[in-house]
């Protein structure tokens, strides 16, 4: 997630956090959100997880310029915490909850989601705009989910 915007950019499932193919799970999570954001991270805020050290390390260490700062420990300075983080897993937590848990890894209800926050949920942090709106994307029309339905099955067709 941005930290600026709070723009949902990647999502990865993974059943046992503190299993063998953590470091994977967390690896395919920060190569999607360099894929969608299209480079690598100023600033990447962790908890202390050691399959996001060993992650980062295969994904954005380097010793030449850019170098991505990695930030992981749970810090509760203003600019330097998880807390938007923790705070947006609380609230899949209990869209999650009320679903009685996802059924699979590649669940549809994860997608919808992501598009309900980053498209259609305003944000009071944000003055009221959703994600998308803070990013500078705007969805015109009455129904947002309708234009975002039509457009995406107008992209399909090309």
């Amino acid at each position: 997630m941005d930290d600026e915007t709070r723009y949902w950019i990647a999502k990865e499932v993974a059943g046992d956090k503190f299993s063998r193919e953590a470091p994977e799970y967390a690896s395919r999570l920060f190569q999607q959100g360099k894929e969608a954001a299209g480079k690598k991270p100023v600033t990447l805020i962790t908890d202390g997880l050691h399959a996001y050290h060993l992650a980062y390390k295969r994904e954005f260490y380097a010793h030449k310029k850019p170098v991505t700062q990695h930030v992981e420990h749970i810090a509760w300075q203003k600019d330097k915490g998880n807390q938007k983080m923790e705070a947006f897993n609380g609230t899949v937590r209990s869209r999650e909850k009320v679903m009685r848990s996802l059924k699979r890894e590649d669940s549809p209800i994860l997608d919808g989601y992501q598009i309900f926050h980053n498209h259609m949920r305003p944000h009071m942090a944000l003055g009221g705009k959703t994600p998308a709106e803070a990013c500078g994307i705007e969805v015109q029309g009455e129904n947002k989910w309708l234009t975002l339905i039509q457009n995406a099955s107008r992209r399909r067709k090309t």
